[in-house]
């Protein structure tokens, strides 16, 4: 998997799929049969109790990458296929997302909120954003790695480059913008990286402090960045682009009406300021 290219959150995530089915029956995977495999699927799928079914279908994920390493077909289990969910995605308003952004207590907490909103980043994204990727002069955040371990570069918002500067004046980051706990290892103190539990609590609890009703969470805030461009009259291909999406029928899904005129790309947290911070007298 790792020569395919899967990143080490996908092999661990595959690998303790297998685990739990070799647990099951006490066996290793490459010794069951298509019944046994059936079995366990049956069993994962009456389970579960969310409408996605994401345990079963990273099941059959891992089960795949399993078959390939061992040079067999999908068919060799009669694995089915995992159907394609035809839903729309989660969007906060732009008045929804000033009350979340005005709801986060900490400083740190708004400033992940703005970067995730403003930049339309994935979960393992910004916890990987470091100090070097940040460009205060271009105005730019460099995303190293992204899913499908490509690069690329966002627009960033005056305004988030000025909370930056003040979270980062008074946090001191030495290598992550948002450092986690600090970990010993012998003698030495290494700071790593913000959790993905952290930044999901993070979220929620703001979500809750601004009395949003929708079931938000971190994904919710790239949802919304993808819809609230296009409604700001961005190009489909430069929002692809920004998402970092390979296909073009992924960022579909945000479009209603498609603009011919391509416009400069810019950060929707200008057009939230501009709509919805209070007037000054």
């Amino acid at each position: 998997m790792s020569i395919e290219g899967k990143s080490k959150d996908t092999i661990a995530g595959y690998s303790s799929h297998l685990a739990a089915l070799a647990l099951y029956f006490d066996r290793t995977p490459m010794e069951l049969s298509t019944e046994d495999v059936h079995e366990y699927l049956y069993s994962l799928q009456n389970r579960s109790k969310t409408p996605s079914q994401t345990y079963f279908k990273h099941t059959i994920y891992g089960l795949r990458a399993m078959l390939r390493s061992e040079g067999l077909p999908n068919d060799h289990l009669k694995l089915p296929r995992v159907k394609g969910e035809n839903t729309l995605p989660v969007v906060l308003s732009r008045e929804e997302m000033w009350r979340l952004l005005s709801a986060s207590q900490l400083l740190k907490h708004r400033i992940l909120i703005g970067i995730l909103y403003g930049c339309g980043l994935r979960c393992f994204e910004v916890q990987n954003v470091r100090l070097r990727d940040l460009d205060f002069d271009r105005k730019q955040l460099r995303i190293a790695q992204g899913k499908g371990k490509k690069d690329r570069y966002v627009p960033l918002s005056e305004h988030l480059i000025r909370g930056m500067k003040t979270y980062i004046e008074a946090e001191k980051p030495q290598e992550w913008l948002f450092n986690g706990l600090p970990k010993r290892e012998g003698d030495v103190v290494i700071k790593g990286r913000y959790s993905k539990r952290a930044i999901e609590i993070a979220v929620k609890q703001a979500v809750k402090r601004a009395d949003i009703l929708k079931d938000a969470h971190v994904h919710t805030l790239r949802h919304s960045y993808a819809t609230h461009l296009l409604e700001d009259g961005l190009d489909i291909i430069t929002v692809k682009n920004l998402l970092g999406h390979s296909r073009i029928q992924t960022t579909m899904k945000y479009l209603h009406v498609m603009v011919n005129d391509p416009l400069r790309a810019f950060s929707p947290l200008d057009t939230l300021f501009a709509r919805c911070a209070p007037k000054q007298k």
